[in-house]
């Protein structure tokens, strides 16, 4: 059945070189990089490139500033929608743009606009002033052209039609906004504006957000209109943008422009060409379909047997699913990607971490009035793809005191976007481990029972049983107040209470219950493991494995636990304290954080049993002197033929 399944995907990659696709459109230009290439770029009327920036309409070098028009665009044709399946393209550009005032003796005017109209494109000899080198003669207003254009414009002077002096509008057929909204600060002061402009062609939604990172009180500005393009414009179009000035003047600048697309031209040598290969196509096509439904039946018997655990599974991403899973929570909020673009500075500016399947970045939501952490997963990332749907699943349903908060997500074409509460004081391992910053005792001990609290949460006060599985400092959270915060729920899952499951061991080295190694399977018991090593962090300012020490101090469960047998343990306190710790808690949580790392998991305390210790409620537990020699069961495939199952010492 294999080699079937083989010979159909021989069979579909022929047809797909026989056949032209659409494929992704993307570009990006930095008009002050010294290595951007005008090659793809069609400059008409009085645009030009000056060296570092695109004017779209004249300067003083020039000429005159005043009756000019000008055109840049991106010179091949770009894939509305595919006249011959109708399918329609999701678009987003964004670019930055600067308008300057003109001469003193002049008023100020007209304007700049991102348009898309008929592939080719030509500017129209009378576009100038109001007409911003769009259409001509606007005067007749709500006039329908006919090659139709629709464009976003920024309007700097008041004709007859307009709604100010200093608005932005999105025009469809005709110069006149069809939905518009004034600034509160002027545009044409040389600022530094960036627009970003998206269509969703499923929801047939056009939306535009406008703002400036380098002053951010210029304000955050927003449109969306619902239209379907596909009514206004042909299947191939022209991209670009178009300013002109009147009697009064200005400057038009484009400074960076980038544009994705979901569809893109096929490139075709010549018709016969084309001819040939939609010949052959049509030719394989219903050959392969005969495979395919042979392939198909294979590939639902291989799903059934991965779900029964025959095989394997590779589960693709599903925008759906992320949906439902999303929409089932409640108090998290759906965010447009150019909100998160706007919060972020474009994710340029002020990242706080870096993981194996993401970045985390600090922004700034206006509308809710806070900061946030935006955790950025890539779409292309299998194990990114599987957090990110853990995450959905678990943390959007969760709410407690020491657990950091999901304010928000997003899923945009290849980005996966998470929104959490933002943390001030960074994360515990920051400071544990920092020479500028020293953890004073009370704070650290309150720590160690916010942590203990998180986790009784999600082991016993949730509805369902949580296993985090990736304890450590690094994702434990500190706020404003040094309260923890337990986040990071990307290896976290849900099993019955008193459950457990068996998966390949997940977490970090150092943290890691030794039974998971054995066993693979993953309980409370291992995330108590994981709790446990943390205090003992907290007490003792050492990571769990340092090869550099010296012997005997390498593996800091070892280290603590002898000390525990030779009666000294306050020695494991953390030097940089200075002996200025409360004698009784230290020992306490020592004491328990051994007890929690304890090699057999059956001797571990639950998290409650653990938290009512350290609020000393309950007394110390009494330890083994020497470090017990860890025995569990064995795995199932280690089960003898009769039946009997044999322990497994390390």
């Amino acid at each position: 059945m294999l080699s079937w399944l083989l010979f159909s995907c021989c069979c579909f990659t022929s047809l797909s070189i026989a056949l032209p696709s659409a494929a992704p459109l993307i570009f990006q230009y930095n008009f002050s990089d010294a290595s951007f290439d005008q090659a793809n770029l069609r400059f008409e009327g009085d645009a030009f490139f000056n060296g570092h920036v695109i004017n779209l309409s004249r300067d003083t070098a020039n000429g005159s500033l005043d009756y000019s028009q000008g055109r840049m665009t991106y010179n091949q044709r770009v894939l509305l929608w595919d006249s011959s399946t109708g399918e329609i393209t999701n678009f987003t550009t964004s670019f930055t743009f600067a308008i300057f005032q003109g001469t003193i003796d002049h008023h100020n005017g007209d304007g700049l606009a991102f348009f898309l109209s008929p592939y080719p494109s030509q500017l129209h000899r009378r576009s100038a002033g109001g007409c911003l080198g769009l259409i001509p003669n606007c005067n007749t207003l709500n006039t329908t052209i006919e090659s139709g254009t629709v464009a976003v414009e920024f309007d700097s002077f008041k004709n007859h039609w307009d709604p100010s002096n200093n608005h932005f509008g999105i025009d469809v057929n005709t110069i006149n906004s069809t939905i518009y909204k004034n600034f509160t600060s002027r545009i044409n002061t040389g600022i530094k504006i960036t627009c970003t402009i998206s269509y969703d062609g499923r929801a047939k939604l056009l939306r535009v957000l406008v703002y400036s990172k380098d002053n951010p009180e210029f304000g955050n500005y927003s449109l969306a209109k619902g239209i379907d393009l596909r009514s206004f414009l042909p299947s191939e179009v022209t991209v670009g943008f178009s300013a002109a000035t009147g009697s009064a003047v200005e400057l038009h600048q484009i400074l960076n422009w980038y544009f994705h697309s979901t569809l893109q031209p096929p490139n075709t040598s010549s018709s016969k060409s084309l001819k040939l290969k939609l010949e052959l196509g049509i030719g394989l096509s219903f050959g392969a379909f005969i495979v395919f439904v042979m392939a198909l039946v294979f590939l639902i018997w291989w799903n059934m047997a991965a779900k029964r655990g025959i095989g394997m599974s590779n589960v693709p991403y599903k925008e759906m699913e992320i949906d439902d899973e999303l929409e089932k929570g409640i108090g998290p909020k759906r965010f447009q990607y150019e909100e998160l673009l706007v919060a972020t500075k474009n994710f340029k500016e002020e990242k706080l971490g870096q993981g194996a399947f993401g970045s985390v970045y600090k922004g700034f939501l206006s509308c809710l009035n806070i900061h946030v952490a935006i955790k950025r997963l890539s779409r292309y990332s299998n194990q990114g793809i599987k957090e990110y749907k853990s995450e959905v699943k678990i943390v959007s349903r969760l709410r407690h005191r020491n657990l950091v908060q999901l304010v928000g997500w997003c899923h945009y074409y290849q980005d996966l976007l998470l929104v959490y509460e933002y943390m001030p004081n960074g994360s515990l391992d920051t400071h544990l481990y920092s020479a500028k910053s020293i953890l004073k005792w009370p704070v650290r001990y309150q720590i160690a029972l916010g942590l203990g609290s998180a986790l009784l949460y999600l082991h016993r006060e949730w509805d369902q049983c949580v296993v985090h599985r990736d304890i450590k400092p690094s994702n434990i959270m500190l706020d404003s107040s040094f309260n923890a915060k337990l986040g990071d729920f990307g290896l976290a899952r849900l099993i019955n209470h008193g459950g457990m499951q068996t998966t390949l061991p997940a977490g970090t080295i150092g943290y890691l219950a030794p039974e998971c190694f054995i066993t693979g399977k993953t309980s409370t018991e291992s995330d108590v493991y994981s709790f446990g090593i943390v205090l003992l962090e907290i007490a003792s300012g050492r990571r769990p494995i340092m090869p550099e020490a010296e012997p005997g101090r390498i593996r800091l469960v070892h280290w603590v636990w002898e000390l525990y047998g030779n009666n000294v343990i306050l020695e494991a306190a953390d030097e940089k304290l200075g002996g200025d710790f409360e004698t009784q808690q230290m020992e306490c949580l020592i004491v328990v954080g051994l007890w929690c790392t304890h090699p057999n998991p059956d001797v571990r305390p639950c998290i409650r049993k653990a938290l009512n210790v350290l609020q000393f409620e309950s007394p110390l537990p009494a330890l083994p002197s020497k470090m017990p020699v860890p025995i569990f069961a064995p795995p199932m495939d280690l089960v003898s033929p009769n039946g009997a199952s044999q322990g497994i010492e390390l």
